[in-house]
């Protein structure tokens, strides 16, 4: 009798400690909701074309630059004076370049009819011509011009290092602030720096 209860009381304190060491490993309950709520709380909120703008020290008119037009012609920036312009300096190898290129054909939908130019320049080399112009080709309205010399982003002041690069000139042809990096320019953001410019007379 006296071996069986020490047996049951043995039994007892094995199951109780087996209790105890599973509660230990046991992993905790996962917690709904608290890895997407830190994260949303660190991200760090996309930047607009506000919050991209720059004016940089020593920019003023467009560069005296010559640059194929969509028939091949030689043309300047100079050529579009009277309206305000969006230069948008782009290639086939920038993936960025190509994702923000449909913002740019809808801006310039935005501002049909109205004095406002989105000019999108292709540094691609002429073996890369044709796919480049393929390219705009489906970005309506937006029409294809060609520096295969790419030497426009180093005409400058300061030079363009990186693509894509955006300048907006105003009527009088000087720069009002340049974007280094993809944007959206389909947003309201976009529009408030273009109305803010074509506003200036």
């Amino acid at each position: 009798m006296k071996w069986a209860l020490w047996g049951a009381a043995l039994l007892g304190v094995a199951a109780v400690l087996y209790i105890m060491a599973k509660a230990s490993t046991k992993p905790p309950e996962p917690k709904i909701g608290t890895e997407a709520t830190a994260a949303a709380a660190t991200a760090e909120p996309e930047k607009t074309v506000l919050d991209k703008l720059e004016r940089p020290q020593g920019a003023g008119p467009a560069p005296d630059y010559a640059f194929k037009d969509p028939d091949g012609k030689a043309m300047k920036l100079a050529d579009f004076k009277g309206k305000v312009v969006v230069v948008n300096l782009w290639a086939t190898w920038c993936a960025p370049c190509k994702i923000e290129m449909p913002t740019l054909a809808k801006l310039q939908a935005q501002y049909a009819g109205q004095p406002v130019e989105v000019v999108t320049i292709s540094i691609d080399k002429d073996a890369d011509a044709e796919k480049a112009r393929a390219f705009i080709a489906g970005q309506a309205p937006l029409k294809f011009y060609h520096d295969p010399e790419a030497k426009l982003p180093w005409a400058l002041t300061p030079a363009a290092t990186g693509m894509p690069t955006t300048i907006i000139y105003g009527k009088d042809g000087n720069e009002r602030g340049r974007v280094a990096g993809e944007a959206n320019w389909a947003g309201p953001e976009a529009k408030a720096v273009i109305d803010r410019v074509l506003a200036e007379g």
